[in-house]
């Protein structure tokens, strides 16, 4: 019989990472959204972790799955992608659910000048990880695992 997993964790993202690649790679980068799969797939495994993934074009399929990420994870990494600086919907869904969520963005949004500065997520979010390209998925991954797995073995024994 074997252990389940320390941490079941969504990888969500929001309108248009399934773009990466293509969009405007000079700020992006190459890196497609498959790439960021098979990374945070191989840590996965290599942490114990169970994952899966999820991309949403529109805000009600993000808050949908914010939503249902509250009973199926112990913790999601989410980049809202745009969304991140105008959705009041994304905003209150990740403060009300007990799901840590920590958010990712792939270029320093912060320091891109004019409505990039602007991060109405953010202040819900448990952390946030920009400016490390796709790297930032696997950063927040190991935040994850080393904040939170801990009380999500007790929980499941309790």
């Amino acid at each position: 019989m074997s252990q389940s997993p320390a941490l079941r964790v969504l990888v969500l993202n929001g309108p248009n990472l399934n773009l990466l690649g293509e969009r405007d790679p000079a700020l992006y980068g190459t890196a497609t959204l498959a790439d960021v799969t098979d990374n945070v797939t191989r840590l996965a495994k290599e942490l114990d972790v169970a994952v899966d993934f999820a991309q949403h074009n529109s805000e009600g399929d993000v808050v949908d799955a914010l939503q249902r990420a509250r009973h199926d994870y112990d913790a999601v990494i989410l980049n809202p992608g745009p969304l991140s600086h105008s959705s009041l919907p994304v905003r209150d869904v990740v403060h009300v659910i007990s799901t840590p969520v920590v958010e990712v963005h792939i270029s320093n949004v912060v320091s891109r000048g004019g409505y990039h500065e602007k991060l109405v997520t953010a202040p819900a979010a448990a952390a946030v990880i920009c400016g490390c390209g796709i790297y930032g998925y696997e950063l927040a991954l190991r935040l994850i695992v080393q904040r939170y797995a801990p009380a999500a073995a007790a929980d499941r024994q309790a």
